[in-house]
């Protein structure tokens, strides 16, 4: 079974990373609709006919699994395309605010994701039921406009800035209270995890769920193949400009 992993551009090489070294010996296909970066800050039918339109060119290079490798487009296109393909196995992601809010110590959770993905019905749902099951957690979500583009565009000045703001959003919530847990809610902040680390410091832990996303791809996986053995292969493919992906798999997930 070849596993197919699309998203807006770069930012799923996280995802792909965590699959690749907990199931080396299995195939993939990676999809980067660069032309239509980035879904985060577009509306939900623009997402949702990108993410079809990716799910079906995976589909016809004969890919058995899907991994939707972003945030905005599990929220706003995941439901629609398990209903669309009921047999396919469709793995989504989404912000780990649970995990999150478990691992607190001072009760202070900060978000950096999408507004697309921090607006959707999905995030409000699980915000809500973080809420009722951990009372005395404040979640503080933030959405860093533009920071998912720098990172795809490489622009080293945007990058600089846009985390430098998100970083005090969360080092200076309202309760004057930092956070000392945030979760990396795009797949493209993973990728500028040391810059966002530096900047938050020793005592702020980041959640990244990519690990958690290859465990649930695994166990979806039938059984014989859980079992394969060796090296898989990896095959790239763009809407945009494909030196470029292959530049960023070099960099972010050799």
């Amino acid at each position: 079974m070849t596993i197919g992993i699309f998203d807006s551009g770069i930012g799923g090489l996280s995802i792909l990373q965590a699959l690749r070294a907990l199931m080396p010996a299995q195939d993939y296909i990676y999809l980067a609709d660069s032309a239509y970066a980035p879904y985060g800050e577009r509306d939900a039918e623009y997402v949702l006919t990108r993410s079809r339109t990716c799910v079906q060119a995976l589909l016809d290079e004969g890919c058995g699994m899907i991994v939707i490798a972003c945030n905005t487009a599990t929220a706003l296109a995941g439901r629609a395309l398990r209903n669309e393909y009921p047999v396919l196995p469709i793995v989504g992601i989404e912000p780990a605010i649970k995990p999150a809010a478990a691992l607190t110590r001072n009760g202070h959770v900060g978000v950096l994701a999408t507004q697309g993905t921090l607006a959707s019905s999905k995030f409000l749902t699980l915000l809500d039921a973080v809420k009722a099951a951990k009372p005395q957690v404040h979640i503080h979500p933030f959405a860093p406009h533009g920071l998912a583009l720098a990172i795809e565009t490489q622009d080293a000045a945007q990058i600089e800035r846009l985390s430098s703001a998100a970083c005090q959003a969360m080092l200076g919530t309202p309760s004057g209270m930092g956070c000392d847990t945030v979760v990396l809610g795009c797949t493209h902040y993973p990728l500028i995890r040391a810059v966002l680390a530096s900047k938050l410091g020793t005592g702020v832990q980041l959640i990244d769920p990519a690990d958690a996303v290859a465990q649930q791809a695994r166990q979806l996986l039938p059984d014989a193949l859980k079992l394969r053995a060796g090296s898989g292969t990896l095959m790239l493919r763009s809407t945009g400009d494909l030196a470029s992906l292959s530049a960023a798999i070099a960099r972010y997930a050799a």
